[in-house]
């Protein structure tokens, strides 16, 4: 969408580009042209059991070269910003501004049980409706935001009948690749910006120097009023932020 500089967005993990398009048709606003990337085993994306960053960087090589994408504005969230991270560091002839966010370049533990619990507790034979589903995922999330979000996964496969965009079975046995920190050897030298949210602890102090080693020309901007979804939470002063460093 829009013309001018091409501008790559990158969801989280069990996201999809649709939680971007309000950012994206802003930006496209703004002069850029706007690309909101499904990645594998997400949305409307393919499936695959082949599932980490490197493979999610190489899509992402893949799908600038189909697109003939060059001088790319980057811009990840959460696994998104892993992925984001990583191939700015490899490709970054591709990339002239890198923005991360609310997520480190450091290692993180297996914190989505429960939301994987419930996701996989969600049994379409039975459920018949979204206000059905989100009962079911009560039991297991009990933050509606977070269920809001996971819910937007659903779709009518056919009349009556319900189903999750996401590759559940894949992303639960390859949960562990989701926490999985940038190589050691990654460095990207460019303009790049950190956003993270006041109320999330993805970025902590003791990530400032992580970032530092990685990206020795980064900022870090924290957002107001938000916590890891801080696009969607504060998406005001997130837009303000990132076109106050992309201009």
């Amino acid at each position: 969408m829009g013309e001018g500089q091409p501008f790559v967005i990158l969801h989280g993990f069990l996201g999809m580009s649709d939680n971007w398009k309000t950012h994206g048709n802003n930006l496209s606003e703004h002069g850029f042209e706007v690309h909101l990337v499904d990645q594998r085993n997400h949305g409307r994306s393919f499936w695959s059991n082949t599932f980490n960053y490197e493979t999610l960087a190489n899509d992402l090589k893949h799908y600038c070269e189909v697109h003939d994408l060059k001088d790319i504005i980057l811009l990840g969230h959460s696994m998104g910003g892993k992925t984001a991270m990583l191939f700015a560091a490899q490709y970054p002839e591709l990339v002239s501004k890198l923005l991360v966010a609310d997520i480190s370049p450091r290692f993180y533990p297996i914190h989505h049980e429960a939301i994987l619990e419930g996701l996989s507790a969600l049994n379409f034979d039975v459920i018949k409706s979204r206000g059905e589903a989100d009962t079911v995922l009560s039991d297991h999330v009990s933050n509606l935001g977070i269920r809001q979000f996971l819910l937007k996964n659903l779709y009518w496969v056919e009349k009556g009948k319900l189903s999750l965009r996401i590759n559940l079975e894949v992303l639960r046995d390859e949960v562990a690749e989701i926490g999985e920190a940038l190589p050691s050897y990654a460095r990207f030298e460019k303009d790049t910006l950190f956003l993270r949210g006041d109320r999330s602890e993805y970025i902590g102090v003791d990530d400032e120097r992580i970032i530092a080693n990685y990206f020795p020309s980064a900022k870090i901007v924290t957002i107001a009023n938000s916590g890891h979804w801080l696009h969607a939470e504060n998406p005001k002063a997130f837009f303000e932020a990132v076109i106050q460093f992309v201009s």
